[in-house]
């Protein structure tokens, strides 16, 4: 046996890395034998059977790809310029100002994980001494990300606990505090994990601080058309970019699209004009070619057949809006069925949040004791999937919930 003289061997006796807080629930799951089991931990979207569905307009448009041969090679470091133009429109209207004005550019990323790191490292190019804020709770990737590209994280509240709730007068008094320039994260809807949104009246006064105290705004946008509609989810956004004004707006579309497998998302980057615009996007450009090179193909080629074509177009909304109708009906059930198994809780908060994701107030003791004695997969701070909840699954789910809560 041979050893190393340098003794610089990087692996050895390496401990093993604590799994993701959510992906790892994910492979508890999978190993777990009882056939009950209930996993509303990932952030998939599930139809009434409990699968994920391929949308119909996905098919038709990967029918189209197929017949039309559009060949394998790379494509531009920022993607493809239909698709980024359907990003834009989903974000803003064709006839918006910041289209018009041509004062937005848009890079195709894999998935909204990418577009948000891509901001990351663009702003720690351009300004690698701002703090960005996060809202207390967020998506756990929000920190490891940021703090990856090598910028600092602060919190501001969010969620109020005991009113299931938004703490608008904490959050703002937080970020008003903040230093000018700091980067400020938002969730354009659909907030993950707690499902609570901002009023449009909240929106404005949240947007009126930012720019009163010179933040800048960073858009996490991974749901658009799960909460209220694909229009009526960019209320946030619309509060936010105001003319003159700039922000970055980072779009998923493995929920609404269902293409999860092909890592679809788009960063946005909105300044105060065209040549702005244009030379924000060169340092982007660079940051993405230093990471992942350039984007894959697939996934964005579907999504702009999709939204080029009006038929496709129209199919693909209708199935947006049978997906939040089902999210939506089973918040209502769920609460219905609480009441049926005998919770005393108010549990109305949940049908009036949005999105996937619910907070649902559960604890830690309480999340493992559902794993461990129901099967039922919940992350560890009470946020649970509603898109995993079935007509078959409810019942014993609540009575489940009502046993460790009572």
């Amino acid at each position: 046996m041979t050893t190393n003289p340098l003794n610089c061997l990087m692996f050895e006796n390496l401990q093993p890395a604590p799994p993701d807080s959510i992906l790892g629930l994910t492979e508890a799951f999978l190993k777990d034998p009882r056939p009950e089991k209930i996993n509303l931990s990932v952030g998939v979207y599930q139809d009434a059977r409990g699968k994920t569905p391929t949308l119909e307009s996905v098919k038709e448009a990967e029918r189209r790809l197929l017949a039309s041969d559009v060949g394998k090679s790379y494509l531009p470091i920022s993607g493809l310029a239909e698709y980024a133009a359907g990003v834009q429109g989903l974000l803003f209207g064709d006839s918006h100002e910041i289209v018009i004005s041509g004062r937005a550019s848009t890079a195709q990323t894999p998935g909204g994980t990418a577009a948000v790191r891509a901001a990351a490292d663009t702003i720690y190019r351009l300004h690698p001494t701002a703090k960005v804020w996060i809202s207390q709770p967020t998506w756990p990737n929000h920190p490891s990300i940021f703090s990856a590209a090598g910028l600092k994280v602060e919190i501001y509240p969010y969620f109020d606990a005991e009113k299931n709730g938004l703490a608008l007068d904490a959050m703002l008094k937080t970020l008003s505090k903040a230093p000018p320039g700091s980067v400020v994260l938002l969730h354009g809807g659909c907030h993950n994990p707690t499902g609570v949104d901002p009023t449009p009246e909240q929106w404005r006064k949240i947007a009126d601080v930012i720019f009163a105290h010179h933040l800048f705004p960073l858009v996490d946008f991974a749901y658009q058309g799960f909460g209220d509609g694909i229009h009526e989810d960019t209320v946030g956004i619309n509060a936010i970019c105001r003319p003159g004004h700039e922000a970055m707006i980072c779009s998923s579309f493995s929920k609404n699209f269902g293409l999860y497998a092909e890592r679809v998302g788009a960063l946005t980057v909105v300044a105060a004009d065209r040549a702005s615009a244009e030379a924000s996007m060169s340092h982007v450009k660079t940051c993405i070619r230093s990471n992942y090179s350039n984007p894959p193909a697939h996934g964005a080629r579907i999504v702009a057949t999709i939204l080029s074509d009006s038929n496709l177009r129209a199919q693909w909304e209708q199935e947006v809006a049978a997906m939040r109708d089902r999210i939506n009906g089973m918040r209502r059930t769920f609460v219905e069925t609480m009441r049926k198994v005998g919770s005393t809780r108010d549990w109305s908060f949940i049908e009036q949040q949005r999105g996937m994701f619910s907070f649902s107030g559960l604890t830690p003791v309480q999340v493992d004791q559902l794993r461990s004695e129901y099967a039922i997969y919940i992350v560890g701070n009470g946020r649970i999937n509603v898109a995993g909840m079935t007509e078959q699954n409810l019942t014993p789910l609540c009575k489940a919930i009502a046993a460790v809560t009572e």
